[in-house]
């Protein structure tokens, strides 16, 4: 064998040791093979923010990657990584949102401080590990915020393993969880004897994000599994209409005072309820009728189950959670302030545009369409200012939901029919509106779930993000 064979040899193996310039992580050096689960206070207001470590728990087996341990897609406001203290070797790290990352932009945290139970779920360490969390900063580069080191058999943690007793199945079975993306399904406001509609709601809703692209190509690559919390009554809380309520989960509309806001801030119950299965990703369904959901990348994404509208929220929404995709909307309110367009943003499908020849998503981009891409788009936003304000009245005078839903219907039907006779439909561009902002943002393509409720299909580019991080979890 010559010395150029053998140096070859061995420029292969290190290759295949590599992925995207990052060694390979051997998992079985690092990790024990459960999973720890980090929790810690975050609180602060509009201007600073503070940690504080509460509890390190054995939440089950690892169930993710053994060999995607590095995230290479770097979505979220922020970002951790897990790092071996004696070299400053990175062994595991992942990006996420947060629910007071989201508060500190808004109106209350100019006036209030705040504090939120948080978690980080990373494989149990076989020995002390340095924790690093980063936020991105007015350049959207991320900065370190929090450093500790944390030992798995320090005073503050616990192995044991918990069993919350809960009722769980397999919706969907497609093979070991190391190889597969695992989401749980949790339900909230489901009484006892509605059991059976929970699980006909986990089977529609579930089959409805299944039956859009690029979930659907993808479909083998999943697997579902289901949690049941039942509760004393029915419903959840409504604080606007006065509606209050207090289940297992706590899920709650108003959150931020977004009257169709939906979160749960006992981030604890949440947690443990879905430490009965392996999952990465989390959606939970409550059982009401009332228009609402949200979703925080990497935390989880809700949706009310009997709206008429359910199965655009549950596909909307999950976009945000699994993929950290941004709303492409901006004639609705929301509950928080918008960031000035001062830089490009770090979601996939929104740009600021500021270098039009290199748009982020110039691969996707026939040569023959102008950039920026023109569309009806003063027609459009008469006519969408028009049910916002149409929306805002409902809301004040209580009427019932199906007025709501009479209202979207009507707003779906003229957007649709509006929407497909523009020039540039169905091509990837660069169409002004986005992210909440009429002016200075863009988007992809003239419509997808992330825009309006006209259509169940992600646009080109919010599908490529997805399948991204599919990818990140099955390779």
């Amino acid at each position: 064998m010559t010395n150029y064979t053998k140096t070859t040899i061995c420029l292969i193996f290190l290759f295949a040791l590599t992925f995207n310039g990052q060694a390979q992580i051997d998992y079985n050096k690092w990790f024990t093979g459960n999973t720890m689960r980090l929790d810690y206070f975050h609180s602060g207001d509009a201007s600073q923010e503070h940690f504080a470590l509460d509890r390190a728990l054995n939440d089950g087996l690892w169930s993710g990657s053994q060999t995607q341990l590095i995230d290479h897609l770097r979505y979220g406001l922020y970002f951790y990584e897990i790092s071996d203290p004696k070299t400053g070797s990175v062994i595991y790290s992942r990006g996420f949102a947060s629910i007071f990352g989201e508060w500190q932009s808004t109106p209350e945290a100019e006036t209030e401080w705040g504090t939120f139970h948080e978690s980080l779920r990373f494989p149990w360490p076989k020995a002390e590990i340095k924790l690093t969390l980063f936020k991105r900063d007015g350049k959207n580069i991320f900065q370190p915020v929090w450093t500790r080191d944390i030992d798995p058999n320090a005073i503050y943690s616990n192995p044991s393993v918990y069993n919350n007793g809960l009722k769980t199945w397999a919706y969907m079975n497609n093979g070991p969880s190391s190889q597969k993306v695992d989401i749980v399904v949790l339900g909230d406001g489901y009484s006892s004897s509605q059991m059976e509609k929970y699980r006909r709601d986990v089977k529609r809703l579930t089959e409805e994000l299944f039956n859009t692209e690029p979930f659907k190509s993808r479909r083998n690559d999943f697997n579902v599994w289901v949690v049941e919390t039942p509760s004393a009554s029915d419903g959840v809380n409504k604080p606007h209409p006065a509606e209050f309520n207090r289940t297992p989960l706590s899920m709650s509309y108003g959150a931020f005072d977004s009257e169709r806001y939906l979160l749960g801030f006992d981030n604890r119950a949440i947690r443990d309820a879905a430490s009965a299965v392996p999952y990465e990703f989390m959606f939970i369904i409550v059982n009401e009728r009332t228009y609402g959901g949200g979703g925080i990348y990497n935390l989880y994404a809700t949706c009310a189950a009997d709206n008429k509208f359910a199965d655009y929220v549950f596909v909307h929404e999950f976009g945000h959670h699994f993929a950290a995709l941004a709303d492409e909307y901006y004639t609705s309110a929301v509950s928080y302030e918008a960031p000035d367009i001062s830089i490009e943003p770090w979601e996939a499908n929104i740009t600021a545009l500021k270098d039009p020849n290199n748009l982020k998503w110039k691969n996707l981009t026939a040569s023959t369409t102008p950039i920026p891409t023109p569309w009806d788009k003063e027609a459009f936003d008469n006519f969408s200012y028009q049910i916002q304000t149409e929306r805002k009245q409902i809301r004040a005078d209580k009427k019932p939901e199906r007025v709501m839903e009479e209202l979207f219907e009507r707003e779906r039907t003229h957007e649709k029919e509006m929407i497909s006779k523009m020039k540039y439909t169905g091509k990837v561009g660069a169409f002004e509106g986005a992210g909440y902002q009429p002016k200075g943002l863009y988007r992809a393509e003239t419509d997808c779930i992330m825009f309006t409720r006209n259509r169940q299909v992600f646009c080109r580019v919010c599908q490529h993000t997805i399948e991204e991080v599919i990818n990140q979890y099955t390779k």
